[in-house]
């Protein structure tokens, strides 16, 4: 490895340039927000705190300066795999910041410093810091994109071996052209189909790592022969190649993967999910508890107006709308919405999976309302009453369940945790009809990587983007 590789600008330089620049602008952050509080007009909101000026206040600055980097730090911020992804690492350094804030404020509060650390100029700075860093990073990476960069900062990644798993992988690196990783091409298996972009043959791997410079050699399946497998490994040994595999013996459910002993036996499983533990379960029922109120009690006049509405349009039916559904661990438990159809329209409910785009059984209003997600008011209810939780899977009729069960490959596990009024598949676009499989994909995603983090963002960004909702 020379001193202008690949490998080193992605391991070191760039990462260290990262460094440097969030400690010079968070500095600059801070100091904006020192000005704002002590020598702007928006200083007079708040309490004036004696001898504040900027060289009494410096090292508090630097104590700020040093807690945001440690809290970026802490969050895995500066690792290579985030050198092309803008909105995963502005989203961590809100996350840093946040917990820089809690800090800082709890460490005004316990320690006491000369000057004190004003209130105000911590949620001044909280806001200065989040907009600098957001400016900083989306000029960095807006360089970092562009083509004479971006290749260099790529991972070169070939693929040992042919199927869909594999197909997949390709199809998703050639989709982006920003992706972290760079599909090169494929080294079949003895006796495989052969195929598109093949570099070469196995008996020739070490060769054709050296000379495609391939940074990452996945295998497509875990099942490899036992001999192939060991001269794959030794070979990427030999060439300093990452090697990977892809768990084909466990197409689901990955993040729970742990390796545990049973006597002196090494074994590979999964353990329990984050979203299961008990104090998340706890922290995400809170939140749904919370969320849950604020829903009923500023949605209560709309969904009074809409009721009025409905029944002027559409007299002969009731103004709520329930329907049986699946719930976590399978249990069946009635939904509630504002109607938006037709009073006969449940008659043929059971044809279709999802209400199709101009559907004539609905209701002039309730286009409108399923436009907006305005009939889903009443779920705050089911929320409430602990059968949804504001962020999940959405739930599905029993009949369409049993037959999703049989027709889509790990449909079920969806179901291992409550159902949702919103969720990462319908943020994503995944609603109404669209690719079911890709859905269930989202689905299982979102149970996987679950944070409270992921919650309020899906929660978040569920205002902004209701694409598909007809």
């Amino acid at each position: 490895m020379n001193g202008n590789s690949p490998q080193r600008l992605r391991k070191v330089l760039l990462p260290a340039a990262l460094v440097a620049g969030d400690t010079l602008f968070a500095f600059g952050a801070l100091a904006l927000g020192y000005w704002l509080r002590y020598a702007s007009p928006v200083g007079r909101l708040g309490l004036e705190v004696p001898d504040a000026t900027f060289r009494t206040y410096l090292p508090l600055l630097l104590v700020g300066v040093a807690f945001l980097i440690a809290a970026y730090a802490q969050l895995n911020l500066y690792t290579e795999r985030l050198l092309l992804r803008k909105f995963q690492s502005i989203a961590l350094i809100v996350k840093g910041t946040s917990l820089w804030f809690a800090a800082y404020l709890g460490l005004s509060l316990v320690l006491k410093f000369d000057p004190p650390i004003s209130r105000l100029f911590v949620v001044i700075g909280f806001v200065c810091v989040i907009a600098v860093m957001a400016v900083w990073r989306s000029l960095f990476y807006f360089l970092l994109t562009r083509p004479a960069w971006r290749d260099r900062v790529r991972q070169r990644v070939a693929v040992l071996g042919w199927n869909d798993e594999a197909r997949n992988l390709t199809e998703t690196l050639t989709a982006d052209p920003a992706h972290p990783y760079r599909f090169c091409g494929v080294i079949p298996l003895p006796d495989e189909t052969v195929p598109p972009q093949v570099l070469g043959t196995l008996a020739d791997l070490e060769t054709l790592l050296r000379a495609h410079q391939i940074d990452v050699l996945v295998a497509a399946r875990s099942d490899l022969p036992r001999d192939i497998m060991i001269r794959a490994v030794e070979t990427c040994e030999r060439t300093y190649t990452e090697w990977k595999v892809i768990p084909s013996s466990f197409q689901i459910l990955l993040s729970g993967l742990r390796l545990q002993t049973i006597g002196r036996l090494p074994v590979l499983g999964i353990e329990e999910l984050a979203i299961n533990q008990l104090f998340n379960r706890a922290l995400k029922r809170a939140v749904d508890i919370t969320g849950a109120l604020t829903g009923l009690i500023l949605g209560a006049p709309v969904a009074l107006v809409l009721a009025i509405l409905i029944k002027l349009e559409s007299p002969g039916g009731p103004v709520l709308f329930r329907q049986i559904r699946v719930g976590a661990g399978h249990r069946p438990f009635t939904l509630w919405k504002l109607r938006s159809m037709t009073p006969d329209a449940a008659a043929t409910d059971h044809a279709r999976q999802s209400t199709a785009r101009q559907d004539p059984r609905l209701l002039r209003l309730g286009a409108f309302m399923r436009s907006w997600n305005l009939d889903e008011v009443p779920q705050f209810w089911n929320v409430l009453r602990g059968d949804m939780s504001l962020v999940g899977p959405r739930p599905e009729r029993p009949v369409h369940v049993d037959r999703l069960a049989h027709a889509i490959p790990h449909y079920l596990p969806r179901h291992l945790v409550k159902p949702g009024m919103t969720g990462w598949a319908q943020i994503n676009g995944l609603r109404g009809e669209t690719d079911l499989a890709r859905r269930i994909q989202h689905d299982i995603y979102y149970i996987e990587n679950w944070s409270l983090w992921l919650d309020l963002q899906i929660l978040a960004l569920t205002f902004v983007r209701w694409r598909n909702a007809y």
